[in-house]
């Protein structure tokens, strides 16, 4: 019999790991979920807290138990449903556990963990004791908007799976972090979810100089954090952990002036600015004159929905 981890357990899991099994046989298993009592002697092995969040086939199968949250899911478990990870534990997909975690978050927190499933960065559990200076772990996309997307048409149509296919659309693929993300959904979401309603942009875009460039820069290319391709405008958060210093002022020049040589126009958003309604307005501004949007929608509660938006992200 196996154990099939789920919702923020299987959250825990991804979060600790950081990466997707390494024996592909293993990491999109087709499997019916059990109909039998769970026994939960596996869960040491996880080391996650407890109860951990296990999902049944059957409401028949439910035990009270100390250790496990039970959940009943019976629909069909088409592949990418589960990822096999040894002694007889299966734990939900990133793109499983995505649309698990559609029932326990609101709208805003669902797009913001997307971004992160499909971002190259893991926020840190609450007991960790060695994060790293930034706030956060660095790792390989564990999924993509596609995969959440293909994944979501698969499975059949609940409040959640509505809910979670409502998300996808307002999700970018390659945050490089949680204020990345913070900043792209203030700026991308629609005004009826609190945003600036501009259209999607690549995130963590690559820029290669050609030859008659790289004489002058010490790099071949630069990642522009948020960048419209179409319109060569780009948006780069300045944190206050790693844009200070005399070093890191230069590379940030550098940065700068090897994109404007290439026609590259970038608005910059500090921290301070981030948080600050005024001075965020300022930098949309700046933006939408380059994008040639129009701003601020003339009626409707906008401003409420704003202040909605920045209680839950910031």
């Amino acid at each position: 019999m196996k154990l099939f981890i789920s919702h923020q357990s299987a959250l825990e899991f991804w979060r600790k790991r950081r990466k997707l099994p390494g024996n592909s046989a293993d990491r999109r298993c087709n499997v019916v979920l059990s109909s039998e009592p769970a026994r939960t002697e596996h869960l040491a092995f996880l080391d996650l807290v407890l109860p951990v969040h296990i999902v049944l086939g059957s409401q028949k199968t439910r035990r009270l138990s100390p250790v496990a949250t039970q959940h009943v899911f019976s629909g069909e478990t088409p592949i990418g449903c589960f990822m096999n990870i040894g002694n007889g534990v299966m734990v939900s997909s990133p793109e499983f556990c995505f649309l698990q975690m559609a029932s326990q978050l609101t709208l805003i927190e669902l797009i913001e963990l997307g971004y992160e499933l499909c971002g190259v960065y893991s926020l840190p559990l609450a007991y960790d004791k060695k994060v790293p200076a930034c706030g956060f772990y660095q790792r390989k996309q564990l999924t993509d908007t596609r995969k959440l997307g293909d994944f979501l048409e698969g499975m059949t149509g609940t409040k959640a799976c509505e809910k979670a296919r409502r998300a996808v659309r307002y999700i970018q693929d390659n945050s490089a972090s949680p204020m990345e993300t913070k900043l792209a959904m203030l700026i991308t979401l629609p005004y009826k979810l609190g945003g600036f309603g501009f259209k999607m942009p690549q995130l963590n875009y690559r820029i290669n100089l050609p030859m008659s460039a790289k004489k002058y820069f010490s790099k071949d290319y630069y990642i522009c954090d948020i960048y419209w391709p179409d319109e060569k405008v780009a948006v780069e958060y300045d944190s206050d952990k790693f844009h200070t210093g005399s070093e890191r002022i230069a590379n940030d020049s550098n940065k700068r002036n090897a994109l404007a040589l290439q026609g590259i126009q970038v608005i910059s958003v500090t921290r301070k600015q981030l948080y600050r309604f005024k001075e965020l307005d300022g930098a949309a501004k700046t933006l939408a004159k380059h994008l040639g949007k129009r701003l601020f929608p003339k009626k409707g509660d906008f401003a409420t929905v704003r202040l909605k938006l920045r209680s839950q992200l910031l």
